[in-house]
């Protein structure tokens, strides 16, 4: 059992004000918790990038030239992306075991001896996970589609037995009236700069009654900072009674169609950092099209930190009293609930905006709610 400094015994000077306990015990408390949720972390983190292996790219290994090495790195390449994942679940499984150890020990009794309150308790909780939070909120935007987008590409290379990239294989996409299709591409690097190149493009452009106006086959296409470029196109355009081919070396082609609104169409949304899903966003409502799922991960993002906040501070009400009696299945077992719970009501409410169309944000507001009235509801019953 841990010992903390005493009380002073001196009664406060007239007009001092004291403060309830020392912020020894707030670094105390976050130490304890956020060493319970770093060990268990890593452990879901291990198990499930050893499931991932074991029944996920074992059964690949052979095809073309992805071998064991291979599998290895592609597993590693997505850890940051199951750390992202994974992190909620071990924040507030991590959370309840830290602040079990601490009410088995009765080591919350000696902090609430010297002054310690119940919201102090919650808010050292909550600073010290804000910290992992905002590492993880970093890590989503930066590490996840960046290592995402590497083991994709690695896998591609190595089962195809092509240096050409297969992520803009066969893409197909729309810009207004026209639509694109591009059979391969690949990112090109020299001189410091980089861009998109896609090859074999065709471009159909239709007019306002759905007709074929011109179709535009070019060898490459360029998305460069100052636009598309267009090489060695061949441009054919139908008209009333005749049609009419071109050869144009060198074109440019206004559009507002970027490498983002392409890495849409083949990339699952939940692998893009927010830039690209916002740009995406706005591309498909341009055109018409339906964008709830790449809005539902977009918003998904902003609340992420508050849903580890709200999954953390609904489980800290039971160290004041079911930790105590339990032992480390009895606090696995609330985390997992609450984790399970929580998950299970933003995926219901998801579906529920899907299918009567209303604001993805209010449909991700309500399992907040609920989660901080059940943390409200238990911290009045633990009270008494």
């Amino acid at each position: 059992m841990a010992v903390f400094p005493r009380r002073p015994h001196a009664p406060p000077a007239p007009g001092e004000r004291r403060m309830t306990f020392p912020k020894l015990h707030d670094l105390y408390i976050g130490r304890v918790v956020l060493g319970s949720v770093l060990i268990t972390w890593a452990v879901v983190l291990g198990l499930d990038l050893l499931q991932a292996f074991l029944l996920g790219e074992l059964k690949d290994i052979g095809q073309g030239q992805y071998g064991f090495v291979e599998a290895l790195v592609y597993v590693a390449y997505t850890a940051p992306r199951r750390a992202y994942t994974l992190f909620p679940t071990a924040a507030v499984v991590g959370a309840l075991m830290g602040l079990g150890q601490l009410a088995a020990t009765s080591e919350l009794t000696a902090l609430r001896a010297v002054g310690l309150s119940r919201r102090r308790l919650s808010g050292a909780v909550a600073l010290a996970l804000a910290v992992l939070t905002l590492l993880m909120v970093a890590n989503g935007e930066t590490l996840t589609p960046w290592g995402q987008r590497k083991a994709d590409q690695l896998k591609a290379q190595a089962r195809s037995n092509n240096a050409i990239l297969a992520q803009y294989a066969g893409v197909w996409a729309r810009e207004g009236d026209v639509f694109f299709n591009a059979r391969s591409g690949q990112q090109r690097t020299a001189n410091g700069d980089q861009w998109l190149e896609l090859g074999n493009v065709s471009l159909y452009q239709f007019d306002d009654e759905g007709r074929l106006q011109s179709i535009a086959q070019a060898a490459i296409a360029e998305h460069r900072p100052s636009g598309w470029v267009l090489r060695n196109v061949t441009r054919t355009t139908f008209g009333a009674t005749s049609v009419q081919q071109q050869v144009i070396p060198i074109e440019r082609w206004k559009t507002q169609l970027d490498d983002a609104a392409l890495a849409a169409s083949v990339t699952r949304p939940r692998y893009l950092p927010s830039r690209d899903l916002a740009q995406s966003i706005d591309y498909f409502k341009r055109n018409g099209l339906d964008a709830g799922d790449f809005e539902e991960i977009y918003w998904g993002r902003w609340f992420y930190p508050i849903n580890v906040l709200a999954l953390c501070l609904a489980a800290v009400p039971f160290a004041f009293g079911s930790l105590r009696s339990g032992g480390m299945g009895k606090r696995l077992f609330i985390g997992i609930v609450f984790a399970l719970g929580f998950w299970m009501l933003q995926t219901l409410f998801g579906n529920l905006a899907q299918a009567f169309h209303f604001d993805v944000r209010i449909a991700m507001l309500l399992p907040l709610a609920v989660m901080f009235g059940v943390s409200a509801v238990l911290f009045r019953r633990r009270s008494g």
